[in-house]
């Protein structure tokens, strides 16, 4: 019965082997992306058992990792994503509508797609160009190409049309365009509007980075220290999405 424990290689020759290994691969895949590390320790030594007892736990109770993930991720076998683009594509090929090709824009942004997503804002672009949302999506994925200086004009005219669009997230990846420009008061002037309107972890991080920069050590400490007590009374998936911007402060702290 145990005769693979001695011989590793018949475990391969096992057809529930191969049925069930695209299934522990799937769960082993989202818990990285969760950065859940003892579960991905349990995935990937203990059999498919533990990719079980991980799918019932944590993926069918919070969903695909990558559903909030913005331009991180794997796309997982079987995601509801696929069907997506079908029929995106499908709409595309009868209609060809800016609309359409916006969309499948921001499904490929999910994924991490970034070529595709660039590629599919800039049809939607091409056919509506006086659009705010296709020039914010487009710049900020020129954004995560690492491509700031294409990204810049394209959120700047975004929020022309709208200061606040988006929420503030155009406003923060303009933010985000300008340091990596190496415009830091301008990003630094920016970072103080979006923060007095909105509390992202994510905007106080970059802001207390800035704020070292210049020398204003307590400034950044109270901004930090916003962002660890938040996370310890925020709702699971916000933790979970902002899980990178608590760990830099906490990183930060430490240094201070």
């Amino acid at each position: 019965m145990f005769d693979f424990l001695r011989d590793p290689l018949l475990l391969l020759s096992n057809p529930l082997f191969w049925i069930f290994l695209p299934f522990q691969i799937w769960m082993l895949v989202d818990a990285i992306q969760r950065r859940e590390w003892i579960w991905c320790a349990l995935i990937f030594f203990f059999s498919v058992l533990s990719a079980v007892f991980y799918y019932l736990m944590v993926y069918r109770t919070q969903g695909p990792a990558s559903g909030g993930g913005g331009a991180r991720g794997f796309e997982l076998p079987g995601a509801a994503n696929r069907r997506r683009i079908r029929e995106i594509q499908a709409r595309i090929h009868n209609f060809d509508n800016a609309r359409d090709h916006f969309d499948l824009g921001d499904v490929y942004f999910s994924q991490g797609k970034l070529a595709k997503a660039e590629a599919s804002y800039r049809a939607a672009f091409e056919r509506d160009g006086d659009d705010p949302d296709f020039k914010a999506h487009l710049g900020q994925c020129l954004l995560r190409l690492n491509r700031p200086a294409e990204a810049k004009p394209l959120l700047e005219a975004a929020l022309a049309a709208d200061p606040k669009h988006d929420y503030g997230h155009t406003a923060m990846a303009l933010a985000e365009a300008l340091t990596a420009l190496g415009d830091t008061d301008a990003a630094y002037r920016l970072w103080e509007q979006v923060l007095s309107q909105h509390s992202y972890s994510r905007a106080k991080v970059q802001f207390a980075e800035l704020a070292l920069r210049r020398g204003e050590r307590g400034r950044a400490q109270a901004e930090l220290n916003e962002v660890v007590a938040d996370d310890e009374f925020a709702p699971k998936f916000q933790r979970q999405r902002e899980k990178v911007w608590v760990h830099r402060a906490r990183t930060l702290l430490r240094g201070l």
